[in-house]
């Protein structure tokens, strides 16, 4: 039997809640530990971390004067 390589995420709720929301779409996340921290499949970090880049882009905006 093969082991599944972990990395553990640390993060604050709110981007946590983007990561459970994307785990629906593609399944990644091992253990959901607290408020602040997930253990994620090792070798999906780096796609999980882009995609996370791509969606907290999304939800930032800015006041033009």
């Amino acid at each position: 039997m093969r082991a599944i390589k972990s990395v553990l995420l640390t993060c604050d709720p709110a981007v946590k809640e983007i990561l459970i929301a994307m785990n629906e779409r593609d399944n990644f996340i091992i253990e959901d530990l607290d408020d602040w921290h997930l253990v994620i499949k090792a070798d999906e970090e780096f796609r999980v971390r882009r995609e996370l880049e791509v969606e907290l882009e999304k939800n930032t905006y800015s006041m033009e004067a």
